[in-house]
């Protein structure tokens, strides 16, 4: 992609994180002392199972390098927003989803650039080789994360009101934008789109299914209730799709990457309404946050 869709797409993440950010307040870190065994589940699922089982499918499925780099790029993303509304509209724990997205954010722009290098060392031979620069990763990551998260939660704090207000314009204004980057992604890899997207779409969907279920399960096996097992499996299942894009797009500057994550990036749609059709049929409403 041209130098200005790179910007595009950078700005479109960055609003994205603001708006995350005017969501939060500090009561969502403080919840670590809350609820300890359902955080440090749901970290572990997100951090270390989730790269390796992105892993194994990259490595079983047969993908092409292209598809398995995309995998392990997706692979090492945190959730987003949208895991947040899913959990809610699930009927799980809000809160805790809350506190896993806004932990796994920061945890992440480490994580990020050594799980992105072991996928290229991986998949690639020595002649597409590139590799992030760790310490300039981590810089450029926490310019579009976490900097806009610290903006949004400092607005929130001094401008409550005018926070919520804005938390849906900004969701409406970032996904149309990040609709315009997708279309830009396909009409640039169209020569061999139609064997990427196969290839994406089974591996996003296998990863889909098993983070999630593996989610759900692991909760249960450490006697978590119910809601909290719910919004682990959307946490570790719904990832930010378009922080991956970013990743490939903006940090490797290849669109061929970027299949993978947006592929993801609908598909969970469908596994997500599944949740929030399960997870409504168990529980009666509850509010926000409950």
């Amino acid at each position: 992609m041209d130098q200005l869709s790179t910007a595009i797409l950078g700005v479109c993440l960055i609003i994205i994180m603001l708006g995350m950010g005017l969501s939060l307040v500090l009561e969502d870190f403080k919840r670590v002392f809350l609820y300890p065994k359902a955080v440090v589940v749901g970290l572990f699922n997100q951090i270390i199972l989730l790269p390796l089982i992105g892993y194994g499918i990259a490595v079983y499925s047969g993908a092409s390098p292209e598809v398995a780099v995309g995998i392990m790029i997706l692979a090492a993303c945190p959730g987003g927003p949208t895991s947040n509304l899913i959990s809610h509209l699930a009927r799980g724990n809000t809160a805790l989803s809350v506190t896993l997205t806004a932990l796994s954010s920061f945890i992440t722009i480490i994580t990020i650039p050594f799980i992105v290098n072991f996928a290229l060392e991986e998949f690639l031979d020595q002649s597409q080789m590139i590799r992030l620069d760790v310490v300039e990763t981590i810089m450029q990551v926490t310019i579009i994360i976490i900097i806009p998260i610290l903006v949004g939660m400092f607005i929130r704090n001094k401008k409550p009101d005018f926070a919520m207000k804005m938390a849906k314009p900004v969701r409406i204004a970032s996904g149309m934008v990040l609709a315009l980057v997708i279309i830009g992604i396909c009409v640039k890899e169209r020569d061999n789109l139609l064997s990427m997207l196969r290839d994406a779409g089974l591996v996003s969907i296998l990863l889909n299914v098993i983070t999630m279920g593996v989610g759900y399960f692991s909760a249960k096996l450490f006697k978590l209730n119910e809601k909290s097992a719910i919004s682990i499996s959307i946490e570790s299942g719904i990832q930010n799709g378009t922080l991956g894009i970013s990743v490939a797009v903006v940090l490797l500057g290849n669109s061929a990457y970027a299949v993978t994550p947006a592929v993801y990036g609908t598909l969970m749609f469908l596994t997500g309404g599944v949740m929030i059709y399960w997870g409504s049929r168990r529980f009666k409403p509850v509010k926000f946050g409950q």
